[in-house]
């Protein structure tokens, strides 16, 4: 444990925190700010709700509520809806997470990779995280190809009909996927949309024994993603890395060789993060 005082026995100046801190929450919290957090934290969790509704679920006046959140709009925190009177989480919120994501290297350490990847195949490349019931795009390299997939960063689809969606549920335990299937409901898109939890699980075991999952126009018609998951210094499937274009280009004949580049770049990110790709044992 380091010491409170340096080599020669004076005390060690406090770099991070005002003289006469003392380690008390109820002295050191800001009451105010602490309630703010807390709608704020509750909001981005809860997306979607109206002043009525969230002063029920928060148990706080709404006149109180209403200020907060007015505060945290001009920030841009939050948002307001005025079409369906409901409050949202802001984009201010993904460029400070943003942030977040550079420091712990995700998105900084995927962005050569991602470029050779989109190199490679001609394609653009994607890097995905869960956020509850969907996948939050975090990172693009855009082929340059006048026909192109595009999913800018802060972009939510649907864990059941994306290629990172669907690599990320074949790491999780069938309950689980059961659980978000049933939690977010299995929205039909296209007439390839996998609407049942038991369709949904028999794609997600293939797409674990091959190592990459296939969004063959399960969420817009002519167009095709194949995406592997990246892990983590635990072994837990942490992101998704992906390649998604037109089904003109992204034809049958070609799904092994992109496969193949999705699957090395997903592996060689997760080395960069410290982590590994399991070893798949064939059924």
């Amino acid at each position: 444990m380091d010491s409170p005082n340096n080599r020669d026995g004076t005390p060690r100046k406090s770099r991070g925190r005002p003289r006469g801190w003392k380690k008390s929450a109820g002295q050191n919290t800001i009451k105010s700010l602490d309630r703010a957090m807390e709608i704020f934290e509750h909001l981005s969790e809860h997306s979607g709700k109206t002043l009525t509704t969230l002063a029920t679920e928060l148990d706080q006046a709404p006149a109180t509520l209403y200020r907060v959140l007015v505060t945290l709009e001009a920030r841009r925190l939050v948002e307001f809806d005025k079409v369906e009177q409901v409050w949202h989480i802001g984009p201010r919120a993904f460029v400070i997470g943003s942030k977040f994501l550079r420091r712990t290297s995700l998105v900084e350490r995927a962005r050569p990779i991602m470029r050779r990847l989109m190199e490679t195949t001609g394609e653009t490349a994607n890097l995905g995280i869960v956020q509850e019931a969907s996948v939050l795009f975090v990172s693009q390299v855009e082929t340059q190809a006048s026909i192109r997939a595009f999913f800018p960063p802060g972009t939510l689809s649907p864990l059941h009909a994306s290629g990172i969606g669907k690599a990320l549920l074949s790491e999780m335990p069938q309950d689980r996927v059961n659980r978000i299937a049933r939690a977010a409901g299995l929205e039909r898109f296209t007439e390839n949309t996998l609407t049942t939890s038991e369709d949904l699980w028999t794609d997600l075991e293939k797409a674990r024994a091959r190592g990459h999952a296939i969004d063959n126009e399960e969420k817009n018609l002519g167009m095709k993603c194949i995406a592997a998951p990246v892990f983590d210094v635990y072994g837990e499937a942490a992101a998704g890395i992906s390649v998604s274009g037109p089904t003109s280009r992204m034809t049958s004949s070609r799904t092994t060789e992109i496969a193949g580049a999705v699957m090395e770049a997903a592996a060689n990110l997760s080395v960069a993060l410290g982590g590994a790709v399991p070893i798949r044992t064939p059924s």
